[in-house]
């Protein structure tokens, strides 16, 4: 199981990554793997260096109950330098184990939109691949073009650090949102104004809004509490798979 509240499971394939952006700055997976570098024989012996491990591909075919499977949580499967053979074996697999849903999240979202252009041409990813973009702030916006043009069925945002207003986003063809605030030792302040902002896009939209945190020193530092109400909304792409025999 997992901490996170939105996923069931989490399945790493790949480890490790590289900054893109600043909301890498303090990137909570490359902080629990550098505890470990050099440690012998410990899954992170080599940090956060990036590395392919062949023998996770398998491992959602073995969980016999669907669940929600937060793909990459310690790296990103559109890293530039992860072999594009690679990416198919991890899309073989969850293609193969429908009975989960995988939520597959990227900051490459060009490299995301031309894999699965290629990959699916003109039809579209399974509906129990979901797709998303991380967008911290105006300047990471551009990334949701790519993903509402990408051949994807369901499409999510997670705007988590939010590190500063996100501006006129549009949000047609997004199925789902997180917002969060950073957490950690040299977390930095997220302003209310900016999450309300963007709840309210939803609720004008119709799209399904889950607030994650509001971050601090740990992630439960301040709550889940937004105006006095936990918001937990999922898309409704997941109550009919969840309905589904």
């Amino acid at each position: 199981m997992t901490k996170i509240e939105w996923t069931d499971k989490t399945w790493n394939p790949v480890t490790g990554c590289t900054e893109v952006s600043r909301g890498c700055d303090y990137c909570y997976a490359k902080l629990l793997s550098e505890r470990f570098r050099g440690t012998a024989n410990h899954p992170f012996e080599n940090g956060f260096d990036l590395t392919l491990r062949p023998e996770r591909l398998q491992q959602p075919l073995k969980w016999k109950r669907p669940r929600m499977i937060f793909v990459n949580s310690m790296s990103d499967l559109f890293h530039k330098e992860i072999p594009v053979a690679f990416i198919d074996r991890v899309f073989d697999t969850m293609e193969a184990a429908e009975r989960h849903v995988f939520q597959v999240l990227t900051k490459r979202s060009s490299l995301m939109k031309r894999y699965l252009d290629h990959r699916y041409g003109r039809a579209e990813a399974p509906r129990h691949i979901w797709c998303g973009v991380s967008v911290e702030d105006r300047a990471a916006a551009a990334r949701i073009r790519h993903l509402r043009e990408a051949p994807a069925t369901v499409r999510f945002l997670s705007i988590e650090p939010l590190l500063g207003p996100v501006g006129k986003i549009d949000l047609e063809g997004i199925s789902w949102v997180i917002v969060g605030g950073e957490s950690g030792p040299n977390a930095r302040p997220m302003e209310r104004r900016w999450v309300i902002d963007i709840r309210d896009l939803c609720r004008r939209e119709n799209v399904a809004f889950f607030f994650k945190q509001w971050g601090g020193q740990t992630p439960k530092a301040g709550g889940r509490s937004l105006d006095g109400i936990e918001h937990n909304a999922m898309p409704s792409e997941y109550r009919s798979i969840e309905s589904t025999p």
